[in-house]
């Protein structure tokens, strides 16, 4: 899927786990530059766009359903972008669901593992309570490997937090505890991710990232082996796009320009997307019929499982 991307958001979430230890996981979102190119037998671009249009949960819960149950749901979904009920989805309509279900992820998120670190029930999450529910027990860490892993990331965790919280008593309320969750989410703490994202990438320490730490951070070079032409595609597009000053390499505010371009709206150019793909007389709108006839690129499951124990309630979204 590498080849076909042209803007690559690079994110850094810590999220955590409810065992105590933190996951350690970097989430590059990827987006492209016109996502009207994609074709619509690119299954990967399908899931993409399950997600956006669905939030990642809801996707999951797509995924074991059959075509006639995703259709069906899918039609009920519909009505409900239609904000003013006139039949048609415009792609403001479209934008503004896709930033809600984003929303919603982000403190659904949040609401999973609040009681996990609350400990003292009072409503807020004090820095001690994180520390003392995340990094406790380090001889639980699998290895060496991971024991180190965790030992840096808690000064790292420790400065993300003083940054989310805002009033500086060190306990973050539900605001904040999602501004440290999802600070690619908040403008007050992209400078967070920028930091972090260098901190992950910048293997000399020398406080720019290069363009074979830039490959090596999507791609693991085996010995001899040739490279992809997706890797001589971002390498090309280092060069021309990344790298802004032509001196070799990014600097704070090149890497900021690459994760985080301005200028560019995720919800905008998904919803054109759905529209551009889906609107079969091209008045610039969709009906519940277009979006019952490309009900795949919105929701449609790629399982052969269409699991017979489903929980959640259907009728959530």
């Amino acid at each position: 899927m590498m080849e076909v991307m042209s803007i690559m958001c690079a994110l850094l979430l810590w999220t955590s786990l409810a065992h105590g230890k933190p996951m350690a996981r970097k989430e590059r979102v990827l987006h492209e530059k016109d996502l009207n190119k994609r074709t619509q037998e690119d299954n990967n671009s399908f899931q993409y766009d399950h997600e956006a249009f669905l939030g990642k949960e809801e996707a999951r819960t797509f995924d074991q359903l059959t075509p006639e149950e995703s259709k069906d749901r899918l039609g009920k979904i519909v009505e409900r972008i239609d904000s003013d009920s006139n039949g048609f989805i415009t792609t403001d309509e479209l934008k503004a669901w896709i930033k809600r279900v984003q929303k919603r992820y982000v403190y659904e998120n949040v609401a999973k593992v609040w009681t996990d670190y609350d400990l003292n029930k009072d409503n807020k999450i004090s820095w001690e309570e994180y520390k003392q529910a995340t990094y406790a027990n380090p001889e639980e860490f699998d290895d060496a490997t991971d024991q180190f892993s965790f030992k840096k990331m808690l000064p790292r965790d420790e400065r993300r937090f003083k940054t989310a919280d805002g009033n500086g008593d060190s306990a973050a309320d539900r605001e904040e505890f999602t501004a440290f969750l999802h600070p690619e989410e908040f403008d007050h703490m992209k400078d967070i991710v920028v930091q972090e994202t260098l901190e992950d990438i910048d293997k000399n320490d020398d406080g720019h990232v290069d363009e074979d730490e830039y490959i090596a951070d999507m791609f693991a070079h085996e010995d001899g082996g040739p490279e992809p032409d997706w890797v001589r595609t971002e390498r090309d597009q280092f060069s021309d796009f990344r790298d802004l000053n032509k001196d070799g390499k990014m600097d704070r505010d090149e890497i900021r320009q690459w994760i985080m371009p301005q200028n560019y709206d995720h919800a905008q150019a998904e919803a054109r997307h759905l529209v551009y793909e889906s609107d079969q007389d091209k008045d610039q709108m969709l009906t519940k019929e277009e979006v019952l006839e490309n009900w795949n690129m919105f929701v449609g499951s790629q399982a052969t499982n269409y699991g017979e124990d489903l929980t959640r309630n259907h009728d959530e979204l």
